[in-house]
């Protein structure tokens, strides 16, 4: 991995996670010092931020950790209904859609653990792999490049809310919903049941971050 690929990686994660905040100056000099590498990765790692959206360029400043505010919320999630309610009808119609009733009862195991919240990562890591199949199984590399790009973003405002364990569960229902309905081959289910998925999902990040204090 090149080492402006590495300073990118770990600045969007550093992002991602709230480790660096909204407003964040990105000083090159500062980064450079801290991950150890030379100004030019950095200053080619900020140009990749400033072009995810992560990052923006101001006057007298340099670059800086870009804000989430309500209107940026609405946007992502007006984008993510276009993309994900196409590509889980999409998959529903694809040839290779069998392998979504074992991730299904997955979905259905984890609604029955004690204490889903104490397995988050987990959890998170078998969403990541029902987009990933969902990506697959629609066969639209422009639209999989969209979501992946559009992801980084919603990762970044999930961590804003609170890991409620009622919502996880629900979650992990609605999930297995539209993971039944792709395996089914139910296109216009498999969309509505996304569709369900992301009002809850709105409603409940929405009444977490939009302008709370960390």
């Amino acid at each position: 991995m090149r080492a402006s690929d590495k300073v990118y990686e770990s600045l969007r994660t550093d992002i991602v996670e709230w480790r660096l905040h909204p407003g964040t100056v990105l000083a090159e000099v500062e980064q450079s010092e801290r991950l150890g590498v030379s100004r030019t990765p950095v200053r080619e790692a900020l140009a990749r931020l400033v072009a995810d959206g992560l990052a923006v360029p101001q006057r007298g400043r340099g670059v800086v950790v870009s804000e989430v505010s309500e209107d940026h919320l609405e946007d992502l999630f007006v984008l993510r209904r276009a993309l994900e309610i196409t590509s889980a009808r999409q998959a529903a119609l694809s040839e290779n859609r069998a392998q979504f009733a074992s991730l299904a009862e997955e979905f259905d195991r984890s609604v029955h653990l004690a204490d889903l919240s104490g397995a988050r990562d987990d959890y998170y890591q078998l969403v990541a792999r029902l987009d990933e199949m969902v990506d697959d199984a629609a066969n639209n590399p422009y639209l999989a490049t969209a979501l992946r790009t559009l992801r980084v973003h919603l990762q970044r405002v999930r961590r804003l809310a609170k890991d409620n364990p009622d919502r996880l569960r629900d979650s992990a229902r609605e999930h297995a919903a539209i993971a039944w309905a792709i395996a089914e081959g139910n296109a216009e289910v498999a969309a509505a049941a996304t569709t369900v998925h992301l009002h809850k999902s709105f409603t409940h990040i929405k009444t977490y971050t939009v302008g709370s204090e960390r």
